[in-house]
């Protein structure tokens, strides 16, 4: 999966970290102590960013707590928050180094003149995030998190710059269930823009697309909608499903790409199913 195929269940699972309470039904409980998820599953998404070909993939994600500090995973970034607040403060604030892995086109690509620009190595894009979190939005349970991701690549791979900013919003509708909300776009450099979807004259002459070059600016809008059912009775505990949904629109010059307008869609599509538990 890459950084632009959407957030999928690490999304859903770290929301749930992030929540004081889990439900009107009962009293909110949290020890602070050490916890950990697992999941894994499967998810439908485009072959590249941009493309109108799907294939199936495996997902896996994780979240934790140790000794007071919160890490957790989104899609292909990993996240490490150094801010050590109690779980019930009525605001919370995070912030920590991050990583992501970039695999847009590095392979599976079907359609062959995407696929005869060649395949993109695997970027490693490192940096940091800073976020806010208000509990108890409209009511006792529920939470809404601003959070700004930023992340340069370090393998001279795109050697692109990436700006995030992310709104997110749940809430628990029992002890086992939660349902949540995000948007979220990406702001790109250059680098990154003429690696992805740009085309060299080379590159046009061996697939047939036009050649094109374009700037840096925002690159798409996204939103997702998710949910989470505990099959033990509480989503802090045992095995739990979780089902994420995504439309992400590309913008400007990015949908313009013959990569996307010619050969791909500028409407890209996710869905992810899987399966988690907790300890």
């Amino acid at each position: 999966m890459t950084r632009a195929k959407l957030t999928a269940g690490a999304l859903l699972l770290s929301l749930i970290a992030a929540s004081p309470a889990l439900a009107q039904e009962a009293e909110p409980v949290d020890d602070g102590g050490d916890t950990l998820t697992i999941g894994v599953g499967g998810s439908y998404l485009p072959s590249y960013e941009g493309s109108d070909n799907y294939v199936l993939s495996a997902a896996g994600l994780v979240r934790g707590r140790v000794s007071g500090f919160n890490f957790y995973s989104r899609a292909t970034a990993l996240y490490l928050d150094v801010v050590r607040e109690p779980a019930d403060a009525p605001i919370n604030f995070e912030a920590g180094p991050m990583v992501n892995l970039g695999l847009d086109r590095t392979s599976r690509i079907r359609d062959a003149r995407v696929r005869a620009l060649g395949e993109i190595d695997t970027a490693v894009e490192a940096g940091g995030f800073v976020g806010v979190t208000k509990n108890g939005v409209l009511h006792q349970y529920d939470f809404l998190t601003a959070r700004l991701d930023v992340t340069h690549d370090v393998t001279d791979t795109h050697d692109g710059l990436i700006v995030t900013p992310n709104l997110e919003y749940a809430t628990p509708l029992s002890t086992k269930t939660l349902i949540g909300a995000s948007l979220s776009a990406d702001h790109v450099s250059g680098n990154f823009a003429r690696t992805y979807f740009g085309v060299t004259p080379m590159g046009a002459a061996a697939s047939g697309l036009a050649a094109y070059d374009l700037d840096g600016g925002f690159k798409n809008i996204r939103a997702t909608l998710l949910g989470s059912v505990s099959l033990s009775g509480d989503l802090r505990r045992g095995w739990g499903l979780f089902a994420v949904g995504s439309y992400s629109k590309l913008l400007g010059d990015f949908k313009n790409s013959p990569i996307v307008r010619d050969a791909g869609d500028r409407n890209q599509f996710f869905a992810a199913l899987g399966v988690s538990y907790t300890f």
